[in-house]
């Protein structure tokens, strides 16, 4: 288990600190944030939890991306208040991904033993749902919450299908989701992730329990590791409003 788990909501402990440096002057208004890397070394923490942490005082109004030049701070006081933002009960975007990996990779092993003919059918149709959606641009993402959400159907567990689609439903209401996926404009990824789709596909087909995992599990950390890649403002490269290519490790079932 990695330290953001062990730490959960360390992001918002984090982004708390900062703003309460930036109203003290200890970082001025216009002045360049450190580099993301710098502030995960000095407080100890994976760039993840730093990521969280800093979308989170974006979406306060405190700091702002600019491409090519970093986080600057903007203001000293928040614009919107952390409950008026829907920041209250909210979790990081990569806490939340975290959680689904390791659930719905589960998940997806044990359909592959209860799937019927029936729920491969509607995957199937599912998916050319969203190979419709991604040729037309359309950014809505109903049709790959769909093929998730039936994958869990599958494994006639009630139960297990109502943890999956909580996990959904608290991604639509998470401001920092939406955030983060505000920076997003080209559909190449969702193009990688379809792909990913049809290999999950593939695994319920045969009803291969560790074939279903592991599609699962890749599937879910390229998600992890684009959204890191087109978010990270400290790659010289970097345009929050297009596509980065990310590089993903091969995952093995585990546990």
């Amino acid at each position: 288990m990695n330290s953001d788990a062990k730490t959960q909501r360390r992001y918002r402990e984090l982004a708390e600190q900062l703003q309460g440096d930036i109203a003290a002057g200890r970082y001025e208004v216009g002045e360049r944030l450190p580099p993301e890397r710098d502030l995960a070394e000095a407080f100890s923490v994976s760039r993840p939890t730093i990521r969280e942490a800093l979308i989170m005082l974006e979406i306060l109004g405190l700091v702002q991306v600019r491409v090519g030049s970093g986080i600057h701070v903007v203001s000293r006081t928040p614009t919107l208040s952390a409950q008026g933002a829907g920041l209250a009960d909210d979790v990081g975007p990569f806490e939340l991904l975290q959680a689904r990996q390791l659930i719905e990779s589960e998940v997806a092993a044990f359909a592959a033993t209860r799937t019927t003919k029936s729920d491969i059918a509607r995957m199937r149709e599912a998916l050319d749902m969203e190979r419709r959606d991604v040729a037309a641009g359309d950014t809505d993402h109903l049709s790959d919450e769909m093929f998730h959400l039936l994958i869990a159907e599958a494994t006639q567990n009630t139960v297990l299908h109502e943890t999956v689609r909580n996990l959904w439903q608290r991604r639509h209401r998470s401001a920092m989701w939406l955030q983060l996926h505000r920076r997003i404009a080209e559909q190449e990824y969702r193009r990688q992730w379809l792909d990913d789709h049809q290999a999950v596909l593939a695994a319920l087909r045969a009803r291969n329990p560790e074939a279903a995992y592991g599609a699962m599990w890749s599937h879910l950390q390229r998600v992890r590791e684009t959204l890191l890649a087109i978010s990270d403002v400290d790659d010289p490269h970097f345009d929050g409003f297009l596509f980065t290519s990310a590089t993903i490790k091969t995952a093995v079932p585990g546990g």
